[in-house]
């Protein structure tokens, strides 16, 4: 069933109408001539069947948008540390951002289905991690907003992210809870006229919060310690792949925000957040998808090219046969994949026989699959390289590095396993 095709017609258009009129992206300060050995684009080679007119219409506008920022973009990107401000603007000019927002906010209307599409496609494109998370905290941290925000908090908010005025990330990790989200730290305490909130505490990994100017934060509003202290400040953090995109700490001594700026229901928080959490592990999943496709067309392509021996080394079972395994690991993971998202978005129509927790273990499931699939392309990719696989020319050595943030991120694979030892098989808990 198509859903707001009449919007996403006209997105697609605009897509269309952008990108034969958009000039070539500036890829870096050097006028020297250099031997680029990534402009050939990247074999396409997941199969389509069984998407939906709606899922194949983004992937082509997606894609489109995409050939106008090469892998030489990402790879200088990557070199400078710099935020891919160019790319983020082209896909909020076509309206992509509103992806999976409602029509009524500017948004296109669709669903995760169509939005983790999206982000593969970004992934796959030869952007890596860097460019989906450039974008995908703007689809997924929007989430709890569209569902529980005021009128006047979505009024505000969501029309400048879908225009790309403004950019949104989601602070929920912390130092010295990690994983055991409950026990979180940052406290909002609201004044005595009730005005404001003053939180106080600290996040790390929060991504692209040096250009954000909007978080959606997870703080507790009752006390397990105290702070005294007053301001907000960043410390970026250097890291091993994604360059492109900044990762932070960030401190909040006793900073004042508006009591409005309260997201729905107060002690409602973590019941709210797991609706953006859900929504990231099914856009994660899509990502890792695109890392690995892409990391496995580049390997057979350059497989079926190079000669040693007077034969192409693709024709040795020693180097076919693990890409080939590599190849049905990611078209299993993407079956789990929009399954998961298919599933989140079901959800999304308050169907009493749509259960969260059916949701969640699809979402991690998903997530965990396409994570592994994704590491296990990027690693073979490298190696059917040879030598070459390491020369940052040929891209796939930023993959593989790009490929262990979906294997640790937003959740751990051992967390995953956990959960559903827990939540499906009714072991014992074991943390």
């Amino acid at each position: 069933m198509l859903r707001s095709s009449r919007t996403l017609g006209r997105q697609w258009a605009t897509g269309r109408a952008q990108q034969r009129s958009a000039a070539q992206p500036h890829i870096g300060p050097s006028s020297e001539p250099r031997r680029r050995l990534s402009t050939t684009r990247v074999m396409q080679i997941m199969e389509t069947t069984g998407f939906t007119e709606n899922q194949l219409m983004v992937r082509e506008a997606i894609s489109k948008i995409c050939a106008n920022f090469p892998n030489t973009y990402w790879q200088e990107k990557d070199r400078t540390e710099q935020d891919p401000k160019e790319f983020h603007a082209a896909v909020a000019e076509a309206g992509w951002l509103g992806i999976a927002l409602p029509e009524s906010l500017g948004g296109a209307g669709l669903g995760m289905a169509e939005a983790t599409m999206m982000m593969q496609t970004i992934a796959e494109s030869g952007t890596g991690m860097a460019g989906a998370q450039a974008i995908h905290a703007n689809v997924y941290a929007t989430q709890p907003l569209a569902r529980f925000g005021s009128p006047a908090q979505l009024q505000e908010t969501v029309p400048n992210i879908i225009a790309g005025r403004w950019r949104a990330c989601f602070g929920v990790t912390e130092p010295d809870a990690g994983l055991d989200t409950l026990r979180l730290s940052t406290r909002a305490t609201r004044t005595a006229n009730g005005g404001e909130y003053r939180i106080t505490g600290q996040k790390i990994w929060i991504t692209c919060a040096q250009v954000a100017a909007r978080m959606i934060l997870l703080a507790r509003t009752a006390p397990r310690d105290d702070a005294a202290a007053t301001g907000l400040s960043l410390r970026p953090i250097r890291k091993m792949g994604g360059r492109a995109v900044d990762a932070n700490e960030v401190f909040f001594d006793d900073y004042a925000v508006p009591a409005s700026s309260l997201v729905g229901e107060e002690g409602a928080g973590f019941r709210m957040i797991l609706h953006g959490m859900n929504a990231e592990r099914c856009l994660l999943a899509g990502e890792a998808l695109g890392l690995g496709y892409a990391a496995l067309g580049r390997a057979a392509a350059y497989a079926a090219s190079r000669v040693v021996f007077q034969r192409p080394i693709g024709a040795n079972q020693a180097v076919a046969h693990p890409l080939a395994d590599a190849y049905m690991r990611l078209e299993a993971a993407k079956l789990a994949t929009y399954h998961a998202a298919r599933l989140y978005d079901a959800s999304r129509t308050d169907d009493p026989a749509i259960r969260q927790d059916a949701v969640g273990v699809a979402a991690n499931s998903a997530k965990y699959l396409a994570a592994e699939a994704a590491f296990t392309a990027c690693e073979r990719a490298v190696l059917a390289h040879g030598g070459m696989g390491y020369a940052q020319e040929y891209d796939v050595e930023r993959w593989f590095r790009e490929s262990l943030v979906p294997r640790i991120a937003p959740v751990s694979r051992e967390m995953i396993l956990n959960y559903i030892s827990e939540k499906v098989l009714r072991l014992p808990r074991s943390y």
